[in-house]
């Protein structure tokens, strides 16, 4: 493994609001007010939060899946120059299904700092208030878009434990009815708009699911967790959906 590089800036990977812009760690606005530059998807996005936060001044790299190799060099260039640098990502915590991997890669093999600002995190947040059994759990992320979901969605059943998606409100229908072909008897945990005005959490079966979803509840990013009817923790769970 390469030796750490003297006297090189380092990579601060920043927890971020998921929507409210007041779970921010106070660690978090130290680094961000102490980094000269800060790498995020949307420098739009990243704009708002550091005008909430009254930090001024910040160089801001657009760091997302497009231009990752250009964004990359920019980045190691600052480090070199002894720059530290923040990488945010536009909610929650960065390189959990959100761009960030191919740069630790590339920072890790050359030796560069990395220290994780833990925080905001839609998978813990919504685990925290699942009534689910979720003392075991697999986080699965987004499932491809088009090919291999069912292949996928198999794969995961056969775990037998409960299990963490992330979905957009354009696939959450579809999913649901994917699901239900390979896990017709799931139990259904849904978290839409997480720390916002709307922020929705429903528990239920499939069906009651996709009965709650109108068009209209078809609004922001979801954590959906999949507990399947097998595992024997789930006989005392009530069959109804409930939501708050």
């Amino acid at each position: 493994m390469p030796s750490e590089q003297l006297h090189s800036g380092t990579l601060y990977v920043v927890a971020t609001p998921l929507g409210n812009l007041e779970d921010i760690t106070l660690r978090a606005v130290k680094t961000l007010q102490q980094c000269d530059a800060i790498a995020c998807e949307d420098t739009r996005r990243a704009s708002i939060l550091l005008k909430n936060l009254e930090i001024s001044g910040k160089k801001l790299i657009s760091y997302h899946n497009y231009n990752e190799p250009r964004a990359i060099g920019q980045i190691i260039a600052l480090l070199e120059e002894g720059t530290d640098v923040a990488l945010t990502t536009d909610a929650g915590t960065p390189v959990i299904s959100d761009p960030g991997y191919a740069m630790l890669q590339a920072l890790h093999q050359r030796g560069f700092k990395v220290i994780p600002i833990p925080g905001p995190s839609a998978v813990t947040a919504a685990l925290s208030v699942c009534p689910l059994p979720v003392n075991n759990f697999f986080f699965a992320g987004f499932l491809p878009h088009k090919k291999g979901r069912k292949t996928r969605l198999e794969q995961l059943a056969g775990l037998h434990v409960s299990i963490v998606l992330y979905e957009s409100p354009f696939r959450i229908m579809k999913l649901l009815d994917e699901i239900e072909k390979v896990m017709a008897d799931a139990r259904i945990f849904i978290g839409r708009e997480m720390t916002k005005i709307h922020e929705e959490y429903i528990t239920g079966t499939i069906e009651e699911i996709r009965l709650h979803l109108t068009e209209a509840k078809r609004r922001g990013e979801f954590v959906v967790i999949v507990h399947p009817a097998d595992n024997k923790s789930n006989k005392s769970e009530e069959h109804h959906a409930d939501h708050y």
